[in-house]
Order: C-alpha cells, then sequence, then structure tokens
C-alpha cells in the first residue's frame, strides 16, 4: 500500500500536466503595432484560437511574421493559454529623393532600378540590393565611375525619407580595343563584328564609345557567332576586361581561342514515317552540296529555319526539330532529327504594356490565334513579328498551362518607346549643296499608322512629300498606302526643259511567299513643262499642261542575309509602270538584280544589273520628263546625265538603258583608319533609242570606267570621295573624273 501511493501520485501529477499542455489556445494578444492592424499580424503567424499549445512552434511564427517584410523586431510568448506576439513595425519610405542628377534622361535611368516606392516598409537588404543596381545600372550606360551614396532620413510616426547622392563621374571611354589569344582574323575585322567602338572625337552622338557591361557581353556573343559561321565549332571567347589606361580612357580585351577549323561531313534527317519525305528534297540536295564546305552555325541555322517552313506548309501541327552532332577528325556529321510532339491548343493569348499601340496592331502580327494548335515555331515568329513593328523596347512572350491539360495561355509583354522622328540635314558635292527636312510618326494614334512629311532642295530642285501608310490594312497582312508630292525641276541648263509636277499616289504591298513582295498602286499626276527657245522643234512641240495616271506592278524577292551591309545572297527587283490616262502612254520596265559574295577574309564582291526600257504603246514620242538616264551611282567616271543621245546641245536622254557593276571592297587599304572604307569598281552602261528621231542614236557605244571609291565619317558627317578613269566613251560625253559629296543630319 505504501508503495502504490507515490505512483498513484506521479500519474495524477502527469495526467494534469499533460491536459493543460493538450487544451486549445484561448487568445492572441498583438502587442507594439501602430500601423498594421492585429487581424493582418495574426493571418501572417498563421495561428487559430482552439489550437493546441502543444503543436505550436514559435520558430515558425517567427518565420512567417517576419517574410511579411512589415517588421523589424518580433518576439513570441506563451503565456498561460495565451501567445502574446510583441512586434516592432519598420519605419514607413515618405519620400524617394535622387541628388547630384540634373538630366532627365540620367534621373529615369535611377528611377528604373528603385525597388522600394513611397508607403512601402523600409528593409535594409533590398535598400542594398537596390544601391547595387543603381551603379550597375549607370555603368552599362557609360558611366563606369559612378559613385551612390545612400541613406535615410528619420522623420515623425516612424517614417523615413530615402536619399541617393549620387556622382556620375566621367564616363569610361573606350581608348583602344584589342584581341589577344587565338584570334585568326585581323583586329580590324573583328572590331567591325563587335558593338562596342573605339572612342573618337566625331562620334559625339554614339554610345558605343563608351563601357558598357551588356554591351560587353553582347560582343561576346556576335564574336562566338562569327567565328561559328567560319568554320571554328571549338571556339572560346575565354574573357573580356577593361584596362584602365589613364584617367578615364580603357583598353577593351578580348581573349579569344579559336581553335580547329571544321568542315560539313555528312549531313542527313530522320523524321516520322508518316512524314511526306518529296517535301524535303531541295534540302538533301543541299547536304550533298554542302559537304567538304567550311562548316557555318548560320547555314544550320537556315536549314532549321527551312525545316520549320517546309513543315508548317505541310501542316505538321506540333514538330520539333534538334540537331545531332558527331565529330570526326575535323568534319561534323550532322543529323537533324524531326519529331512531332504532343498537342497542345491555344486557350487564350493575353497582351500587356500596351498603353498607346491598340491591341489589334499587336494581335495583326500574330501568327497564332485563340483556338489555334499550338506551335512554338509560330510563337517565335508571332513575337518576332511584333518586334518588326519597332515600336517597342522590349517583346518579351511566357507561356503558361491553360484550364485544360492539353490547352496553353500565352502572354506577350510590350514596352513601348517614342516612336516620332524629327530630321534635318545639309549637303554639298560637286552637283551644289543640298537642304532636306521632315517630320514622322510611326505609331499615328496607336493605330501603327505611319505619317511623313518631308521637303528638300537642291540647286536645280524642289520636292515635297506628304505620305500614311497603314503597314496592316483592317488587321490584314497588306499594307496600304496614300501619298501626295510637289516638284519642281529646273533642267534647262542640261536638258533644255523645266517641270514642274503635283500628283498623289496610292497602292498597297504584301508578302505573297517566303521573301517575295509584291506590290500594285496607281498615281496620278498634273505636270507643265517649259523648254528652252534654243531646243529643237520636236523638244518645244512637248511644252504644254499634262494628265497623267498609271499603274505601277512591282515585284521584290530578297535573299540578302542582311538588309545593311549585306555579305552573301541577292536581290531581284522587277517594276513595271502602265499607263492608264496618258496623252504618250508611256510603258516603262525595270528589272535590277544584285548579288554578293564574300571572295576571301574581310572582302564583299557585287555583281549588278540593270535594265530598262521606256516606249510609247500607241507609237508616241514619249515625254521629256519619262526619258531614261543612267544614274551617276551606276556609272561613276561621267557627269550625270551628261552621256548617251543629245539633240542640239541638250543632252535628252533615250528609250533604253542597260548598266552592269562590278564592285569590290579593299580591306587592306586604310586598315588602321576606322570608319574608312575603300572599294575598287568597274562600271560599263549603255543608253540608247529616241523615239522622234532616228538619227539621233547612241546605241553602239558602250561607257565604261573604273575607279576607287572612298567612305568616311567624320566630325562633320559622312564623306565620300569618287576617283574614275573612262575607259570607253562617245565624244559627246562629259567625263567626271573626281566626285565628293559630304553631308550631316540632325
Amino acid at each position: 500500500m505504501k508503495k502504490i501511493f507515490p505512483i498513484f501520485i506521479f500519474i495524477t501529477t502527469l495526467f494534469f500536466a499533460n491536459n493543460s499542455l493538450s487544451s486549445g489556445l484561448q487568445k492572441i494578444i498583438i502587442n507594439g503595432n501602430e500601423r498594421v492592424p492585429d487581424e493582418t499580424i495574426i493571418m501572417f503567424s498563421e495561428l487559430e484560437l482552439g489550437e493546441s499549445l502543444g503543436n505550436i512552434d514559435k520558430n515558425k511564427i517567427l518565420k512567417n511574421i517576419y517574410e511579411s517584410n512589415f517588421f523589424e523586431n518580433v518576439s513570441v510568448e506563451i503565456i498561460d493559454k495565451n501567445i502574446v506576439i510583441t512586434i516592432t513595425e519598420l519605419p514607413v519610405v515618405q519620400n524617394i529623393e535622387i541628388k547630384g542628377i540634373k538630366a532627365k534622361k540620367n534621373r529615369e535611368l535611377v528611377k528604373n532600378n528603385l525597388i522600394l516606392k513611397p508607403r512601402s516598409s523600409l528593409n535594409e537588404y533590398i535598400l542594398s540590393k537596390e544601391k547595387k543596381s543603381i551603379i550597375s545600372n549607370l555603368r552599362n550606360n557609360g558611366y563606369y565611375f559612378a559613385k551612390v551614396e545612400t541613406f535615410t532620413e528619420l522623420l515623425e510616426n516612424n517614417m523615413v525619407n530615402i536619399i541617393h547622392e549620387i556622382d556620375l563621374g566621367q564616363k569610361g571611354r573606350i581608348k583602344k580595343i584589342s584581341f589577344v589569344g587565338e584570334k585568326i582574323f585581323k583586329d580590324r575585322k573583328l572590331r567591325n563584328i563587335i558593338i562596342s567602338e573605339e572612342y573618337k572625337f566625331w562620334k559625339f552622338i554614339s554610345g558605343r564609345k563608351y563601357l558598357n557591361e551588356e554591351t560587353i557581353s553582347l560582343d561576346q556573343r556576335l564574336l562566338k557567332n562569327f567565328f561559328l559561321n567560319k568554320g571554328y565549332y571549338d571556339v572560346k571567347i575565354n574573357s573580356s576586361f577593361a584596362k584602365l589606361i589613364k584617367d578615364d580612357e580603357f583598353e577593351l580585351i578580348y581573349n579569344i581561342t579559336a581553335g580547329e577549323k571544321f568542315f560539313f561531313g555528312k549531313l542527313d534527317m530522320t523524321m516520322p514515317t508518316d512524314f511526306n519525305k518529296d517535301g524535303f528534297n531541295d534540302l538533301y540536295e543541299l547536304f550533298n552540296n554542302l559537304e567538304g564546305k567550311v562548316y557555318s552555325l548560320y547555314l544550320v541555322e537556315r536549314i532549321l529555319k527551312q525545316i520549320d517552313l517546309i513543315t508548317l506548309n505541310q501542316e505538321f501541327k506540333s514538330i520539333n526539330a534538334e540537331v545531332e552532332e558527331i565529330i570526326i577528325d575535323n568534319k561534323l556529321n550532322i543529323n537533324f532529327k524531326i519529331k512531332e510532339t504532343e498537342k497542345f491548343f491555344v486557350e487564350k493569348i493575353n497582351i500587356f504594356g500596351n498603353n498607346v499601340t491598340r491591341e489589334s496592331v499587336i494581335r495583326n502580327k500574330l501568327k497564332l490565334d485563340e483556338g489555334d494548335p499550338y506551335n512554338e515555331i509560330l510563337k517565335n515568329k508571332s513575337e518576332n513579328s511584333i518586334k518588326s513593328l519597332n515600336f517597342f523596347k522590349s517583346v518579351k512572350t511566357t507561356v503558361e498551362d491553360g484550364k485544360d491539360l492539353n490547352s496553353k495561355i500565352i502572354n506577350i509583354i510590350v514596352d513601348e518607346k517614342p516612336t516620332g522622328e524629327i530630321s534635318a540635314g545639309a549637303g554639298f558635292g560637286t552637283d551644289g549643296g543640298t537642304i532636306a527636312a521632315g517630320v514622322k510618326e510611326n505609331n499615328y494614334l496607336g493605330k501603327g499608322l505611319k505619317v511623313e512629311a518631308n521637303a528638300t532642295i537642291t540647286e536645280e530642285t524642289f520636292k515635297g512629300l506628304f505620305s500614311v501608310t497603314n503597314p496592316n490594312y483592317k488587321n490584314s497582312d497588306k499594307s496600304l498606302f496614300a501619298n501626295i508630292q510637289a516638284q519642281e525641276i529646273d533642267q534647262m541648263k542640261n536638258y533644255g526643259y523645266k517641270t514642274n509636277k503635283t500628283g498623289f499616289e496610292i497602292g498597297t504591298g504584301f508578302e505573297y511567299y517566303d521573301d517575295l513582295r509584291l506590290g500594285i498602286s496607281t498615281r496620278s499626276f498634273v505636270e507643265k513643262i517649259e523648254t528652252d527657245s534654243t531646243a529643237s522643234a520636236r523638244q518645244r512641240k512637248q511644252e504644254g499642261n499634262y494628265f497623267d495616271t498609271f499603274v505601277n506592278l512591282n515585284f521584290n524577292y530578297d535573299k540578302r542575309n542582311q538588309k545593311y551591309r549585306p555579305t552573301e545572297g541577292f536581290r531581284s527587283k522587277y517594276n513595271i509602270d502602265i499607263p492608264v490616262i496618258s496623252e504618250n502612254n508611256t510603258l516603262t520596265n525595270t528589272y535590277d538584280y544584285k548579288v554578293y559574295t564574300e571572295l576571301y577574309e574581310d572582302n564583299v564582291t557585287s555583281f549588278s544589273l540593270l535594265l530598262k526600257s521606256a516606249n510609247s504603246i500607241t507609237g508616241d514620242d514619249i515625254k521629256l520628263t519619262e526619258r531614261l538616264i543612267i544614274p551617276y551611282s551606276r556609272l561613276r567616271g561621267f557627269e550625270r546625265g551628261k552621256v548617251g543621245p543629245k539633240d542640239g546641245n541638250d543632252f535628252i536622254g533615250g528609250n533604253y538603258v542597260s548598266v552592269i557593276n562590278l564592285s569590290s571592297n579593299l580591306p587592306l587599304i586604310f586598315q588602321n583608319i576606322q570608319n574608312l572604307d575603300a572599294s575598287f569598281f568597274f562600271d560599263a552602261a549603255n543608253i540608247w533609242g529616241v523615239d522622234y528621231d532616228s538619227s539621233i542614236n547612241d546605241g553602239s557605244k558602250i561607257r565604261s570606267s573604273v575607279g576607287i571609291g572612298v567612305d568616311w565619317f567624320t566630325v562633320i558627317g559622312p564623306m565620300s570621295f569618287t576617283l574614275s578613269q573612262p575607259l570607253t566613251k562617245s565624244d559627246s560625253d562629259i567625263e567626271e573624273t573626281f566626285r565628293f559629296n559630304i553631308g550631316t543630319t540632325f
């Protein structure tokens, strides 16, 4: 009995202790809060009345409340059956000041990196992160020596002001760009590949002459792609760093290991058995032609794009193409593996960020629509198509799962940019001076309309233009344009006439096939022609007033690798002007072809052919203003328009023109001078046919010339020089062995 009693006491004590702990939470007491309501803090804590005290984790409560970012200190105590939470609230940001910067553009650079906003809680970690972000962004915009001091000013009622004191310092100028390591190519060539450029005093507009971490990163990718396109499959851009030379000047150094040159081995494709292999015959032919040629990443990507196009045309709704590469010695055997993927459908397409641009303008550029089968290729094409509008700083696309397992939601986020332009310019050359001015808005009223007005004045000419273009008429893939033109040209000195012309033109254009664009337009104008008293009787006969209407058809097939300074590919254009209402009924045909190729390193050689004819379909004499002349750019070494048939003292042009041009740049000339290019050229042309007098004919006279052209961008604007030597000519032709032009825009 004596032994049993102590055991009884122990069990009873344990029972009451456990019963106390297992009883539920009766009350949650909040202390120290001034702005944040009790209910909000309780919500953060995730506590519930009645919850077992034995299951409560104080560390978890602390973690939950701290993660709200509203509180500086938090403590949690369990007293009896209550929990007491004592907090100290973080100060609230009342205002944010940016000191030391006056320029609006630079202030925006800082504001774009602010995370904390007025009325948000102060967070020292975020504030520190914000400071680093500001410095990084300023450096990315050339302010390499920028200093940022960030501090807080305490106010009443637990409020603070955040102050960013900024010293921009001098911009970090790129004095020299060097390439070290196994670089293969000359420095001059590599400098033309990258975006960053050496500082020159005349480049007062360009921001690429200053250190920019994002630009340097882009430079690395451009260099790598360049080497990959030249066969260097294992190329490595080992590092890039800026070396301070003196004061604010840096040497930008890229370390390159090119590796061994690779060549295409055997190329092949594998695809599902139900694919129509006949549609890939052109690619198999290309594979045979590429075997043994220098490896090029560009060609591999072009093949992938061609596979995309073929599969889309054959309506393979969901496909994916992968590249399998096998290295054997210095050759790459490549297998393009085409496979069908799981089919999804587009549930919804959301567009965000378009405050000015109407949603219909963006949607018109989409290659996918809601309800269509989801296709990664078409999604990417849609993104690129929106970028081509040139209305946005950035275009980003995200894809998320829809409500159903087989559906996708596409989110398109755009960041708009200013789309208006004002321009003015002046120039001077051997033909005299030029003054030009214009204004343009590329996204009028947010509808994607392009509105432009400009005027050009020379010694002999005045031209004015007002035009409106809708690139997506009625939300289609067709463009519609209209313009009003006025011009006055005094050619009394050279051609024996003067003309005043006013009219309008409307037209449309659309892409008929990949890289093939078709256009149709009609133009009507009134024209007054005056002739010189010394002109021939047949020329004076054309003096008077005219009203003409023409229909124009044009075809443009463009397969150049890039629009600006192409290095390979070709462009073929055909244009025909058909008379509808005309006294002379002049039919004009123009064919213009140009092909580019790279014969050796740093060289681009081009060949072009121009054929043009102008004839009256009713056998009448064509107007003086419709006669053809050879453009100076196509026949150098002769004064513009002063070759070919003459009537008395006047050059009158002809009915037919044929021109060939051969041009090849000379990379070794002026290789140590930036922004200066030289090229060798050979021009040959012929002009003949005068409908009103068969005795005036120069058809047997082929003009030709050779020479060197130099283009140079200077502090006062772009300059071009041409030194030419005619090889063959007519006695009446007027030579021009030297020509220069200089001009600028601002």
